[in-house]
């Protein structure tokens, strides 16, 4: 490896362990790969700690509910890390920096940044849902094969190349297997509340799903001051969890022979004021709407699907209900994860409870095991 200049990439590549898809259905695969240096406007990291979302599982095993991804790729962007080198052009971050790689950009210029009502920047959104970064092509390959950034990130890689606009500085005491957790699920959850729901003091919640996004929904109904938070969920082992984050009370559908709904509906003298789906199933998302009051009631689509249609009857919006939907929690990314970690060292945000299993990389295929059979909240991929 040739030596750095001040911190601009020399133009080496590195090789190191990353965590390959081949092909959907199939499970991961740990072998050698090349991270090629940043290009213009490109930063390349060492990826320290990674956690493991259920979205990554699904584009690898649920992909009839997902749009095709290219294979083959490396997954993973709910990472955290280190600065290893910067390409020319880039000024938001220096070698050494601790950083979060971040699957949704802000470049601060396009109009979507420059407005207060959506987080959506548009810069290379296009390619990097393709796994290819701006000039069209990934900066990892293996064998001799591109190998495709999932969302322009892959965090299940020791080392990878993001954009600059898809980066952020945070705190450099900031412990970096705590707050790999922000790059996704509890930024997601938490914002969705306290963001896109904008949760009222004193309101009645209910929060359909309690993997790590559900919870950071509960967390962020509690911080905005809700007097009732049901948590809603089948696995009767998240009842005592949810009570960490701030429920009030557990509800399991499994537990009644009348539909959810009707059930909260009941519990609520007519419905939630807010409602917050964090499961990504349509079933589940027709049920958090009829769960809402229809006198002004609003419920939020957090969880993730793709390709199947949400089926609603005139009269759930008539009467006044609001149904929205919100990506990466309606934060603007770059700006606003630094806060989130300080929110977390001054003690105002949880993280480490979220975690409840730590694996290296070789394990990542035992951490999706966890993940779908409800043993765990959030697995921390250690490198």
């Amino acid at each position: 490896m040739l030596p750095f200049t001040q911190g601009i990439s020399t133009a080496f590549v590195i090789e190191c362990k990353a965590a390959v898809a081949w092909e959907p259905g199939k499970a991961l695969s740990i072998e050698e790969v090349k991270v090629a240096p940043p290009k213009a406007h490109e930063v390349r990291i060492k990826i320290v700690a990674s956690g493991v979302c259920h979205s990554d599982w699904a584009y690898l095993y649920d992909v009839a509910q997902m749009k095709p991804r290219p294979f083959p790729l490396i997954l993973g962007h709910e990472g955290a890390g280190i600065v290893e080198s910067v390409g020319p052009g880039v000024t938001k971050v220096s070698k050494g920096d601790k950083v979060i790689p971040l699957f949704l950009p802000q470049c601060g210029q396009c109009e979507r940044c420059l407005s207060p009502k959506t987080n959506l920047c548009t810069k290379d959104w296009d390619k990097t849902q393709q796994g290819v970064l701006a000039d069209g092509t990934s900066r990892i390959t293996c064998k001799n094969q591109q190998i495709y950034q999932f969302i322009g990130v892959s965090t299940f890689s020791e080392y990878t190349v993001v954009p600059e606009d898809n980066v952020t500085k945070i705190h450099p005491d900031a412990p970096l297997d705590k707050v790999c957790l922000l790059g996704c699920g509890v930024s997601t959850g938490y914002g969705a509340a306290v963001n896109t729901g904008k949760v009222e003091s004193g309101s009645t919640c209910a929060v359909f799903g309690l993997g790590a996004v559900g919870l950071a929904a509960v967390m962020g109904c509690k911080a905005a001051g809700a007097s009732r938070i049901i948590a809603v969920d089948i696995n009767p082992d998240k009842s005592e969890i949810a009570k960490t984050f701030g429920a009030t009370e557990f509800v399991n559908p499994k537990d009644h022979s009348k539909p959810i709904q009707e059930v909260l509906r009941e519990l609520s003298n007519g419905g939630v004021d807010f409602s917050l789906e964090c499961v990504g199933n349509v079933g589940v998302m027709r049920a958090a709407v009829e769960a809402c009051s229809p006198a002004g009631g609003i419920c939020v689509i957090v969880g993730w699907i793709e390709v199947e249609e949400l089926s609603l009857a005139p009269l759930d919006i008539l009467l006044g209900r609001t149904l929205k939907g919100t990506y990466f929690g309606g934060w603007k990314s770059v700006e606003a994860v630094p806060r989130l970690v300080q929110d977390y060292m001054s003690g105002k945000l949880l993280l480490d409870e979220f975690v409840t299993h730590r694996l290296t990389l070789d394990q990542v295929n035992q951490a999706f095991d966890h993940m779908i059979t409800g043993k765990s909240i959030r697995t921390v991929i250690e490198m």
